[in-house]
């Protein structure tokens, strides 16, 4: 299923930074879940839990979509697999768009910066869920 960019008007792929030629791992997406628009010769691969570790091994972006505190602090032991060079998006169910969930930006920020990584942007993805994106510090790069 495409999702619509948010309100920005930018296209999401945009958004979250992914560009030709770049490799982009979807973790624990919603089955239907996509981006419209990807540009030309983008490698996309979903993985499950179980494969989340070399998931975020050779990847340019990654969109972890965590639902619950729990999923938050799976993905905290993983991120030091990421390389130096990528972004990590975590996105969470929107409260806007009427989702209880007990992930927001505050818990995203308490459990992933400790990692050595900062947070640069958040946006909308679509009407179900917001992301936040974290990159290496620039010392840790």
């Amino acid at each position: 299923m495409a999702h619509a960019a948010g309100y920005s008007g930018t296209p999401l792929a945009k958004k979250l930074g992914i560009r030709d030629g770049g490799v982009l791992t979807l973790l624990d997406a919603p089955p239907l879940w996509s981006i419209p628009d990807l540009p030309s010769d983008v490698t996309v691969a979903r993985n499950s839990p179980r494969s989340r570790r070399a998931a975020l091994t050779h990847v340019d972006v990654a969109l972890v979509f965590c639902r619950t505190a729990a999923d938050v602090a799976a993905v905290a032991p993983l991120v030091g697999n990421l390389p130096k060079r990528s972004a990590l998006w975590v996105a969470w169910p929107r409260k806007a768009g009427a989702h209880v969930s007990d992930v927001d930006e505050n818990l995203l920020r308490e459990v992933l910066l400790p990692t050595g990584v900062v947070d640069v942007k958040v946006a909308a993805l679509d009407v179900d869920w917001s992301g936040l994106k974290f990159v290496w510090r620039k010392e840790n790069r």
